[in-house]
């Protein structure tokens, strides 16, 4: 791991900060690189129940860093490719990893959300920012199109003409229209306190049901109609009857607060 990205991990639930607060968190190759380690960590850490993803200083990420383009990196084909244990690239990783992840992720924006790093957020599955967000996709202002899995994090919350009258302009909205857009699932005075307070409730429900919804709502939404049933119906024959879910059961019938295991 290296230092654009830090990670604390409390009671079962993690915090990844993008550390880059001189830069606006701007996304260059070390952060694309940390944001996947970070990914990837978590992704094999058991007891972690919940992820919260920031930016430290006073935005979360203005988007991609300019030396990307200029000189500093030479952006081939290769780069391009999918990841050998992901059907996402390194840059496509930054976002689709955290969409990856079995665990809910939460997302808290505040500053600038630009480019890049709206994309990132369009990975978690929440998202709550401050009231004075600014939010953009703006790399047609680049001469490039949106290419950070925004085609499966966006598709199913923002209709098609309005991704591309905001991709094609690459105009500058605050949290009223993200709110309005479903991009955000709502303004908050603290959104990381917010967030922090989403993921304790969730780290006191099973772990297995937690990730069984994030699994069914992912996957289901992009089946036919029987093919999202048969796997309403796998999901939950997994959970019935297993030790987490036993433990869902006693505890509400004895009325105390359930003891998960991970």
């Amino acid at each position: 791991m290296n230092d654009r990205v830090d990670i604390s991990i409390d009671n079962h639930v993690a915090e990844v900060v993008l550390s880059r607060p001189q830069k606006m968190n701007a996304l260059d190759m070390d952060m694309f690189h940390a944001l996947d380690e970070a990914a990837r960590s978590l992704d094999s850490a058991e007891s972690v129940r919940a992820v919260i993803l920031h930016g430290a200083g006073e935005n979360f990420c203005a988007g991609i860093d300019l030396n990307v383009f200029q000189g500093g990196t030479d952006i081939g084909a290769a780069m391009l490719e999918p990841m050998a244990d992901s059907p996402a690239n390194i840059f496509q990783r930054a976002a689709y990893a955290w969409r990856e992840l079995p665990v809910p992720v939460i997302c808290a924006l505040h500053g600038v959300t630009f480019g890049g790093g709206f994309q990132v957020a369009m990975g978690a599955d929440l998202r709550y920012a401050a009231p004075d967000t600014q939010f953009s996709i703006m790399e047609s202002k680049w001469g490039l199109i949106p290419d950070m899995a925004i085609s499966t994090t966006l598709r199913a919350i923002v209709p098609p003409d309005r991704i591309k009258e905001l991709s094609w302009t690459a105009q500058v909205f605050g949290a009223d229209e993200a709110l309005r857009l479903g991009v955000i699932t709502g303004i908050e005075d603290d959104p990381l306190g917010a967030a922090r307070r989403m993921a304790g409730l969730i780290r006191e429900r099973s772990p297995d049901a937690v990730r069984g919804v994030k699994c069914l709502v992912n996957e289901a939404w992009q089946l036919s109609e029987a093919q999202s049933l048969a796997l309403e119906a796998q999901l939950q024959l997994r959970l019935l009857g297993a030790p987490n879910q036993a433990e869902a059961v006693r505890a509400n019938l004895e009325k105390r607060a359930p003891e998960f295991k991970d």
